[in-house]
């Protein structure tokens, strides 16, 4: 038998109700065996050749931080970009300080052109937001260069905008897309269904083989970082299925890598190539460390960082509509089909109307076809209703949320968007608590910094970037928020029986923290050191990668 390691540390946190607390965890073969203390212990210890490990003697240990929601393509992809955000960025090989301004923005845009010697050299660009750099188009590029190709990719990843020299250089038929759905070909602007038009191309260059690798291997850098042991890629299949795959094993499938990946596949479009054939084929290929389960993933409406959300009510206060990801017809069949194959399926919802449009359909399935555990999951929820929240009990659904909302865009989106009122109850986790929905926390990297304990920070304080409290009533609790990072992340990805919660029979998954979460001042929690992780029963201190 193998030889049993004991991880000592100043307190566990299991997130078990039956057991909350401990001081010594015992782990075999990456599997834990039992937690307690070093005296309760004394039975393995007796019968076993054993190790005392104290390396954590003085640290607080938690489960391996879990993001059900995460893209490792989309970041190797936007990580090649330079960021021009709103909001300070704290990445692995710097800090990105804040750009607030139109004019801010093109000079910053423009010393990056200026600083490029090669003309020819495609410059990309991450992080622009018209509610604080105005309106940009195709000619303000063109008065930089219309030459150098010169893309920004929007803030909410839903939309591009290429100047000449980039429709000349990835060679974009231009008179084919004009007037095509969702592009203004005259702005050089692609947006929700219209960038399909050009994400072919621009991922072909972005994730070519020379540049993919060590794209991801900076996506891995960033989730080991914010103290992750398992990450969901919550839209699989986005740029192509075959090549995510192949990056995927190249960087991820490796005993140095300390976190495992969920991958949860996108079939929002035709073209795809993801059939249910296909998707059924998935699961063969799991390895250790990469897996694919019986979940697929769905979209209602269009971005949050666009405010394309679908609105009812008064809508938006300048007049403008959202859009539709998927019209809700396609989008019910495909739901429809999911459902009867007996799939988890996980809603991309950012407005209340989209929520609406993916209850109306789970409440038609189970009319038609009812099932127990389903598991169908809200993803995102930006705007909603309090009746919704009820609804989605009643309804037996699951939320996974992006609180980082209410962080970014609450102060901005009341000025700008759609008022105070509904602006303060964005990502109204304090609803679900009251009506008994599971949810939990997620970034969409890079939607939101891959921070759970920032994550967990919003959720409990609901203080925004300006410094505000916005509606102390829709507050998660510190228990609920450090389980939205945890447990009730392991349950949206149908992986709580073996990960989420330290105990016996579950994996070694450990967060490794320099101070104890409930016993931090809750203004302090997203300041907590993080040491490393321990995955499956290997100990990954920061920066080992």
């Amino acid at each position: 038998m193998s030889e049993i390691t004991v991880f000592v540390a100043r307190n566990i946190r299991t997130m078990e109700p039956s057991l909350p607390e401990a001081t010594a965890v015992a782990v075999r073969d990456g599997m834990i065996l039992e937690v307690g203390s070093l005296q309760s212990l004394r039975p393995w210890l007796d019968a076993s050749r054993h190790t005392i490990d104290r390396t954590f003697e003085k640290h607080v240990l938690m489960p391996g931080f879990i993001d059900p929601h995460l893209h490792p393509s989309m970041a190797a992809y936007l990580l090649q970009c330079e960021f021009i955000t709103a909001m300070e960025w704290q990445l692995p090989d710097r800090t990105v300080a804040p750009v607030r301004t139109r004019e801010g923005y093109l000079a910053r845009l423009k010393e990056l052109h200026e600083a490029e010697p090669d003309p020819r050299q495609p410059l990309f660009t991450w992080g622009y937001h018209r509610d604080w750099h105005g309106e940009i188009w195709r000619n303000d590029l063109n008065a930089i260069s219309r030459t150098r190709p010169l893309i920004i990719v929007h803030r909410s990843f839903h939309e591009t905008i290429m100047n000449d020299g980039a429709l000349d250089y990835f060679e974009i038929d231009q008179q084919k897309l004009r007037g095509a759905h969702q592009v203004d070909i005259d702005r050089g602007h692609f947006y929700e269904a219209g960038n399909r038009h050009i994400r072919a191309v621009l991922s072909a260059f972005l994730l070519s083989k020379q540049r993919q690798g060590p794209a991801m291997k900076r996506t891995a850098e960033v989730i080991h970082l914010g103290g992750h042991t398992t990450v969901g890629d919550m839209a699989f299949g986005i740029f192509n299925a075959d090549n995510e795959w192949s990056a995927s094993v190249q960087a991820f499938d490796n005993d140095d890598t300390p976190f495992r990946v969920e991958f949860v596949p996108h079939v929002a479009f035709a073209g795809t190539g993801l059939t249910m054939e296909a998707l059924k084929k998935l699961p063969e290929r799991n390895t250790h460390r990469l897996r694919f389960g019986k979940h697929a993933k769905l979209f209602t409406d269009g971005a949050f960082f666009s405010q394309l959300m679908q609105l009812g009510g008064a809508g938006y206060v300048d007049g403008h509509e959202g859009e539709w990801l998927m019209p809700p017809e396609v989008f019910e069949n495909a739901a429809r089909l999911l459902w009867n194959e007996g799939y988890v399926i996980h809603v991309h919802c950012t407005g209340d109307l989209g929520v609406e449009l993916a209850l109306d359909v789970l409440e038609k399935l189970q009319w038609e076809r009812p099932r127990v555990n389903h598991r169908f999951t809200i993803e995102h929820f930006g705007i909603s209703t309090a009746a919704q929240a009820r609804r989605i009990a009643d309804l037996g659904a699951i939320v996974s949320a992006n609180p980082y909302y209410v962080y970014e865009l609450s102060d901005i989106y009341a000025q700008r968007g759609i008022g105070y009122e509904r602006a303060g109850q964005m990502v109204r986790l304090g609803s679900l608590s009251r009506n008994g929905v599971p949810f939990a926390l997620h970034s969409d990297f890079t939607m939101a910094p891959a921070r759970p304990l920032q994550n967990a920070w919003i959720a409990l304080n609901r203080i925004n970037a300006a410094g505000d409290v916005l509606c102390p009533a829709e507050r998660a609790s510190l228990d609920e928020a450090l389980r939205g990072i945890t447990i009730n992340a392991a349950y949206v990805l149908g992986r709580e029986h073996e990960i989420g919660s330290i105990c016996s029979g579950k994996k070694a998954d450990f967060t490794v923290l320099e101070a104890d979460p409930y016993e931090t001042p809750a203004a302090a929690l997203k300041d907590i050191p993080i040491w490393g992780t321990v995955f499956e029963g290997k100990p990954f201190p920061l920066g080992r990668r």
